[in-house]
């Protein structure tokens, strides 16, 4: 009988459901050993968005927590620390709070989901009014809490109060852990309401992190830096972890080792180079990981699968604006060094290691865009590649998932750039159905002209015809009377191009190739050949299409070659 193999851990937040109902885990509780050894009052994780940080705070809180369920970390590497275990296993009460669902489209909005989330951890330690340890004054204070809804300012009191209570009731100091601290702060700079916010979560800090008697520690995490002017003025004994710093950087994000190790327990160890391909890349401190959420998720495909296509499971877990952004507010220089990057190149740059929002709106484009550089690492869009001679930082594209954020979203901002032009993208739509050979090149090139390229580096020259092909795939698809189809090879992009004009029944087959080293007339020569030999023409002919035009385009850097046959 097959073995029965653990569940992947798709979403899965909870250290407990992760140890007790037979999911898969990466063992990260080095991670606790590791904070016991250099604990500041308050400790500031940062990382990028689906990299461990909400379980790793789980599993602090199942560590810590009074009535702590050791077996939950049996066959795990702290139980070999046995005397960590025994002092401060199950030992400290506990506050435990996520700050990744306040939001709300006004401030009032968001306060509303604030209070939700402390009611809910208030609740959790409702104990505390029947406690023999607590006064009658403590027990009104503390019922406040429990009202329906909190106002600003007991919000801003409130964990405070609870580490209190939970002081008095064990006559122990309370461990603080704080997930998503600044999604808040995100969520407030996009919809306008942002000086409030600050204030609120700065007091909030205050009274819980800033001389408060009762704190034991408290552990922060988020994936901005938030300048400490901003929310943690006046915090002592303050640590913050970066993506730059060494220590810890192993326990957000899987090693080699580890993905090879869950690769070989699925059987799919056939699998490493591409999972590496699309999902490694990344550099925390002296480390390269790889970003779990997608190694999880591209694994699952796998095994429901083997031959699944690879695909891009990072960037779905969010809006990518950040990427939009800055591209669609590119000056000359910044669109050389987009080009650079998606090109396999490095830059080199300035940046700040705390943020704030306003640097955004910043009237000075050099603090804009040492925020907008500083935000894309901190983030997870691009990662360090070391220091230049100058102390200026590198920084490139991580992997191939990410390279594919850019490329996308650079397509959309040049399909809403060139068709704007309503009067240059008509006689290009033109051109194409006519077999108009002069005319695509004059325009496509115009086109090109304006937009981010890619340059002729070590890129995969497969790559750089994937990027040609989603631009002219941009200018075609935008023709909604036309039926244009892309058709796809498994995890690697676009290729052959073809077109029909049903009204007209005319039809167009198109292959875009890169020429390298500009050795255009080539490049269309070998378009020309693979339309030929692939058999598009019949496919269209089957159709209906009466009239076919054939093209080959050749592209390099920022300019392009076309050929042109009337299929007969």
């Amino acid at each position: 009988m097959a073995e029965l193999k653990k569940k992947l851990p798709i979403g899965i937040e909870f250290f407990k459901d992760m140890r007790t109902k037979g999911f898969y885990y990466v063992d990260k509780t080095g991670f606790i050993v590791e904070l016991l050894n250099s604990w500041g009052m308050v400790n500031l994780f940062t990382r990028p968005r689906r990299f461990g940080k909400s379980l790793n705070m789980d599993m602090l809180k199942a560590f810590f927590e009074i009535g702590a369920d050791g077996s939950l970390f049996h066959g795990l590497a702290i139980e070999d620390e046995k005397m960590l275990c025994q002092q401060y296993m199950g030992q400290y009460p506990v506050i435990s709070i996520s700050l990744k669902d306040v939001s709300g489209p006004s401030y009032e909005a968001a306060l509303k989901n604030m209070s939700r989330v402390i009611r809910k951890e208030v609740r959790r330690h409702q104990f505390l009014l029947e406690s023999d340890r607590l006064s009658r004054i403590d027990k009104e204070s503390l019922s406040v809490l429990f009202a329906g809804y909190l106002e600003a300012d007991v919000q801003e009191e409130s964990l405070e109060l609870l580490s209190e209570m939970l002081c008095k009731h064990y006559g122990k100091k309370t461990l603080i852990f704080i997930d998503e601290y600044d999604v808040p702060l995100d969520k407030a700079y996009e919809r306008h309401y942002y000086p409030q916010m600050v204030d609120h979560i700065r007091a909030m800090f205050s009274g819980a992190l800033k001389s408060n008697e009762y704190l034991e520690f408290a552990v922060i995490t988020g994936c901005l830096r938030i300048a400490k002017e901003s929310i943690f003025t006046g915090l002592n004994n303050f640590k913050v972890r970066t993506i730059s710093d060494v220590q810890f950087a192993e326990y957000f994000g899987f090693t080699d080792d580890e993905v090879k190790t869950m690769l070989s327990y699925y059987g799919l160890e056939d699998k490493f180079a591409l999972l590496k391909e699309w999902y490694n890349g990344y550099r925390f401190g002296n480390r390269d990981v790889y970003c779990p959420w997608d190694v999880i998720n591209q694994c699952d495909k796998f095994l429901h699968n083997p031959n699944a296509p690879m695909e891009g499971h990072w960037e779905n877990s969010s809006s990518n604006g950040i990427i939009q952004t800055m591209i669609e507010n590119s000056t000359a220089t910044t669109k050389a060094q987009i080009e650079a990057l998606i090109s396999g190149h490095e830059v080199e740059k300035v940046l700040v290691p705390e943020l704030t929002y306003t640097d955004l709106d910043s009237k000075d484009e050099e603090i804009r865009q040492t925020y907008l550089w500083s935000v894309l690492l901190a983030t997870g869009y691009l990662t360090q590649a070391g220091m230049s001679q100058n102390g200026l930082q590198k920084l490139v594209i991580p992997n191939k998932e990410v390279q594919g954020i850019y490329e996308k979203k650079i397509r959309s901002w040049f399909k809403i750039k060139i068709i704007s032009n309503t009067e240059r993208w008509r006689k290009f739509c033109i051109a194409v159905k006519s077999g108009d050979a002069a005319g695509v090149q004059e325009l496509f090139n115009s086109f090109m002209a304006d937009s981010i390229s890619i340059r002729d580096t070590c890129v995969k020259k497969r790559m750089k015809e994937n990027f040609y092909h989603g631009m002219l795939l941009g200018l075609l698809q935008a023709e909604e009377s036309w039926i244009v189809k892309s058709n796809r090879e498994s995890g690697i992009g676009y290729l052959d191009i073809q077109l029909e004009v049903p009204t007209e029944r005319t039809g167009c087959v198109i292959e875009v190739k890169y020429a390298e080293q500009g050795a255009f007339d080539s490049a269309c020569q070998e378009a020309m050949r693979q339309i030929d030999e692939c058999g598009y023409v019949a496919l269209l002919k089957q159709d209906g299409m009466e009239r076919i035009h054939k093209f080959g385009i050749a592209c390099y850097k920022k300019g392009c070659n076309v050929i042109y046959d009337l299929e007969t």
